[in-house]
C-alpha cells in the first residue's frame, strides 16, 4: 500500500482524510493542480503589472481599510503585515490532529488554482505537513466571517519565520511525543528559506474556512463512531434491564422509515441476535423510553450527521479565499466565500445531535443502578458500605448538563467588526469549538453507560448474544468487575480508551 496521497484525483472525504491522517500518509499535488497554481500566478502578476485599477487586498489595505492604496513597492511587505497583524489567537491550543486536518485542507484549498498563491508556498506547507511540523494555533480569535483569520495566520506564521510549530520528537521512553519549538529554528534547522510573499498570498492564507472545517471534519468522523457506539452499548444497557425487542422489529420502523431510525433499529436487532436474555420470559411489558426509543432517538442524530456531513465534504472541496482569480474569464471578483454560515449552522445542529446520544445514554445509567428489575441498589454487593456505581451517574448527569450549556447556538449571533465592514458575521469558529467539547463529552458519558452496562450484566445469569459476551470478555481484560468500593476514575478512563481503541470502518457506519 502506497505511503502518498496525491491531491487533484479525487474530492477529498471523510475516509480519505481518516485513512491520511491515521496512516501518516504524505501528501502531493497532481500535474495538473500544479499547471493551474502557476498559470494562475502568472496571470495575476500580469493584471498587477498591466493595469493600475485598485483590488482588494492585493493593492489596498483590508477590511474597512478596502480604498487605501499600497504602492508597488510595499504589496510584498502588506502580505507580511497581514499575517503578523492577524495572527491574534488565544486560549487554548487546537489539538494537533486538527491541526493536521486544517493544514491539508487550506493545502486542498489553495491547490485548485484560485488563489494566486506561488507554489513554492503550497510546497512549503506540503513539507511541513509530510514531516509532521505542526503550527501552534490557537482556539479563540476567529469570527468565521472573514474566514478563520486569526487560526490561519498562526498556521500561516512559521512560512515567514515567525510563531512556533510542534514537531515529533522521542521522549525518555522512546515514545514519539510533539514538542513546542519556534519556527525560526525549524526553518534553520531544515535550510529552508523564509517564504517572500507574493501579492495576495496573505489573503490566500488567511481568508478561508478550515479552521471550521478542520474541526467539522474531526467531529463528524468522531460523531459517526458515537452513534455506532451507542447502538451497541444501549444494547448491552438494554440486556442488563431486562428489557424487550421487539420494539426493534423491522415491522414497526418500516411504516415510519426515516433513514436513521431504520438502520439504528436494524443495528440493535443484530447486536442481539440469538441472546438468551432476550429468549427468556419478561414480567414487564414495556420499557422505559430511553431503551424503547433508541432507535427513534439514535437515529435521529444519524440523520442529522448524515446531513451535516453533505455539507462539510461540500465545503472541504471548495474554494473559500478572496478575491477569486478566474484565468480563463481574465476575472478577479471580489466576493463572500469564506462565509462560515453553512458551517456555522451546520456545526450547531450537529451539536445538538450528538448531545442528545449522551443525554438519552445517561438516563439508561439512572435506569440501571436504581435497584430495578432484580438488579442491586448502584449495581454493587454489599450496597451501604459500597457506594457502588452511584457517583459515576452523577458524574455522567454532569456532562450532559455541561451539553446542554454548550448546545446554545453560535450562529444565531453577530458582532459587527471592521469598522462596520463586516457587519454580519457567523461565530462559525465558536461553533467548531463547543461542538469539539460536545463530542469529548459524549464520549466520556458513553463511556460511563459501557462501564456500568458490563457491571450489571453480569448480574444476570443468562448470557447475551455471542457478540456482546465476546465484547464483555476484551472488556473484562481491562476493567474488572466491581466487587467492592475502588478509585472509578481509573475505571472510567480504562473504558473511554476501550472505546477509543474499538476498531471501526466509518465506511460501514
Amino acid at each position: 500500500m502506497s505511503n502518498s496521497y496525491k491531491l487533484g484525483i479525487s474530492p477529498l472525504d471523510l475516509s480519505s482524510i481518516l485513512e491520511i491522517i491515521n496512516e501518516d500518509k504524505n501528501i502531493c499535488l497532481d500535474n495538473s493542480l500544479k499547471d493551474k497554481i502557476i498559470s494562475c500566478r502568472k496571470f495575476l502578476n500580469k493584471s498587477i503589472n498591466s493595469n493600475d485599477n485598485l483590488i482588494y487586498g492585493i493593492n489596498t489595505g483590508f477590511g474597512s481599510l478596502y480604498n487605501k492604496k499600497i504602492s508597488s513597492a510595499d504589496l510584498s511587505k502588506l502580505q507580511e503585515n497581514l499575517v503578523l497583524s492577524h495572527a491574534c489567537g488565544t486560549g487554548d491550543e487546537v489539538p494537533t490532529d486538527v491541526v493536521k486536518i486544517m493544514m491539508l485542507l487550506k493545502i486542498q484549498s489553495l491547490s485548485f488554482g484560485f488563489s494566486g498563491v506561488q507554489l513554492v508556498t503550497i510546497e512549503r506547507l506540503i513539507e511541513m505537513f509530510n514531516d509532521n511540523i505542526f503550527p501552534v494555533v490557537y482556539q479563540q480569535g476567529s469570527l468565521g466571517a472573514s474566514g478563520d483569520l486569526a487560526p490561519l495566520a498562526h498556521m500561516s506564521l512559521p512560512l515567514i519565520g515567525y510563531g512556533d510549530v510542534r514537531v515529533l520528537r522521542k521522549n525518555s521512553d522512546g515514545q514519539n511525543k510533539h514538542i513546542k519549538i519556534k519556527s525560526s529554528k525549524i526553518i534553520k534547522d531544515k535550510n529552508w528559506d523564509i517564504i517572500s510573499l507574493q501579492p495576495k498570498e496573505g489573503l490566500a492564507l488567511l481568508n478561508g474556512t478550515q479552521f471550521m472545517s478542520a474541526y467539522a471534519v474531526w467531529s463528524l468522523i468522531i460523531s459517526k463512531k458515537l452513534a455506532y457506539f451507542s447502538d451497541l452499548i444501549g444494547s448491552i444497557s438494554l440486556e442488563a434491564f431486562d428489557g424487550r425487542k421487539e420494539c426493534f422489529d423491522e415491522l414497526i420502523h418500516m411504516i415510519r422509515p426515516h433513514k436513521g431510525q431504520l438502520k439504528s433499529a436494524k443495528n440493535i436487532r443484530n447486536f442481539l441476535r440469538d441472546s438468551e436474555i432476550q429468549r427468556s420470559n419478561k414480567k414487564h411489558v414495556q420499557d422505559p423510553y430511553s431503551f424503547r426509543c433508541m432507535p427513534q432517538v439514535h437515529g435521529a442524530s444519524l440523520d442529522a450527521i448524515d446531513h451535516v456531513e453533505k455539507i462539510i465534504s461540500t465545503e472541504i472541496n471548495s474554494v473559500t479565499d478572496n478575491p477569486i482569480i478566474f484565468t480563463e474569464q481574465e476575472k478577479i471578483i471580489s466576493g463572500g466565500n469564506f462565509h462560515g454560515q453553512p458551517l456555522a449552522l451546520s456545526m450547531d445542529y450537529l451539536a445538538l445531535a450528538v448531545s442528545e446520544l449522551g443525554s438519552i445514554s445517561e438516563r439508561r445509567i439512572f435506569q440501571l443502578i436504581s435497584g430495578k428489575r432484580g438488579l442491586p441498589e448502584f449495581l454493587v454487593n454489599k450496597s451501604g458500605l459500597n457506594s457502588g456505581m452511584m457517583i459515576p451517574q452523577y458524574t455522567a448527569a454532569s456532562i450532559a448538563s455541561q451539553n446542554k450549556q454548550l448546545c446554545s447556538p453560535s450562529s444565531v449571533d453577530s458582532i459587527v467588526s471592521s469598522n462596520g465592514q463586516e457587519d454580519h458575521v457567523s461565530m462559525g469558529a465558536n461553533s467548531a469549538t463547543k461542538l469539539y467539547k460536545i463530542v469529548k463529552n459524549v464520549e466520556k458519558i458513553l463511556s460511563i453507560e459501557l462501564l456500568n452496562s458490563f457491571q450489571a450484566l453480569d448480574f444476570r445469569e443468562k448470557k447475551s448474544s455471542e457478540f456482546i459476551e465476546n465484547l464483555k470478555l476484551a472488556f473484562r481484560s481491562e476493567v474488572e468487575f466491581l466487587e467492592d468500593d475502588r478509585l472509578l476514575h481509573i475505571d472510567i478512563k480504562k473504558s473511554i480508551d476501550f472505546l477509543n481503541n474499538l476498531n471501526i470502518d466509518i465506511d460501514l457506519l
